[in-house]
């Protein structure tokens, strides 16, 4: 269990390197971090608020390809600043908008949910398991040499990013390749999940204003089955590091 100074402590010791914000100064991140979730699969609520992406996504679209849509290909854009092909390996939020159409996954109820929110505020957004974290996330440029833990081909395997691709981290290895494309197993949210970290990754044309909705409507949707959530949160970004 984690008290509301100790979610502090794991968001401030949280940091963005310089080398990512000198590839994108118009960079931020939101970390929220929340315990006191009562876990659960996927239910009538996260069904609903799914279904409600699903039709965002599908009136989002309906005149202009999900390339063309304005904060996806600022990732696309910002994917090929370090090297990663988009039409390979695509953003969480552009993976999200092209698979809503034909339906959402269906995960468990904490991933169903910020995969909802990502959508409906076309923000990609990230959720991992705050107590398998080793220290505070770090996004940095990698050197290739940090552990990834996936699957392939239903086995458990180690890989690791390119240099110089962005992933986030922790003092264990990777947590996220290629800044929010791929999560790592180790740090995924499960059924039993009560303690939670979600990023909300912002570039231009989104807005301040716009990227605190977006973690506010996540907050609200996860204190509706969490009536004693604790919550601390910290926007990164150039002009407010300390």
């Amino acid at each position: 269990m984690h008290d509301l100074k100790a979610l502090q402590a794991f968001v401030d010791g949280a940091s963005v390197d310089d080398a990512v914000f000198a590839l994108r100064p118009d960079y931020r991140a939101l970390l929220i971090a929340v315990d006191g979730i009562i876990p659960g699969p996927s239910d009538e609520t996260s069904e609903a608020l799914l279904r409600e992406a699903e039709a965002a996504a599908c009136a989002l679209l309906r005149d202009r390809p999900v390339s063309e849509v304005p904060h996806v290909a600022a990732w696309r854009e910002a994917y090929r600043a370090f090297g990663a092909k988009p039409q390979r390996t695509r953003n969480s939020l552009e993976a999200l908008l092209r698979r809503a159409p034909s339906g959402l996954p269906r995960v468990n109820r904490l991933t169903d949910i910020y995969n909802a929110i990502s959508v409906l505020h076309q923000v990609p957004a990230g959720g991992e398991d705050l107590d398998r974290y080793r220290g505070s996330p770090r996004l940095i440029r990698a050197t290739g040499e940090e552990p990834f833990d996936t699957v392939a081909d239903g086995e458990v395997v180690i890989e690791y990013p390119e240099p110089g691709e962005v992933v986030w981290c922790d003092d264990a290895g990777v947590t996220c390749r290629r800044w929010n494309w791929r999560q790592a197993r180790r740090t995924q949210l499960t059924d039993e999940t009560t303690a939670a970290l979600f990023i909300l990754d912002a570039l231009e044309p989104m807005t301040d204003e716009a990227l605190h909705a977006a973690a506010d409507d996540l907050i609200h949707h996860l204190s509706r089955f969490a009536p004693d959530l604790r919550v601390a949160r910290r926007v990164i970004a150039p002009d407010l590091r300390s």
